[in-house]
């Protein structure tokens, strides 16, 4: 069995949430796994960079095989 609890801050961690985990799992082992999240946004010089990527491939898309290779090539160029 596994139960993952998605917290927007450290500070939501309370005595219900370990009670509710003693009580899924009773007395068998368990691995609790702490794992922080990123955040997914974009900062301005960032978002200013790709529209400029963008709008060159949209004035000669011809030299990029796909739209998705180009998206995969200007993310890892950040």
């Amino acid at each position: 069995m596994q139960t993952t609890y998605y917290l927007s801050s450290a500070q939501e961690i309370n005595a219900d949430i370990l009670e509710a985990i003693k009580i899924a799992f009773k007395s068998k082992a368990i691995t609790i796994t702490i794992e922080e999240q990123h955040s997914s946004e974009v900062n301005e010089d960032t978002k200013e960079m790709l529209d400029y990527r963008l709008n060159d491939y949209l004035k000669n898309p011809t030299e990029v095989e796909n739209f998705e290779d180009l998206l995969d090539k200007m993310y890892h160029e950040i």
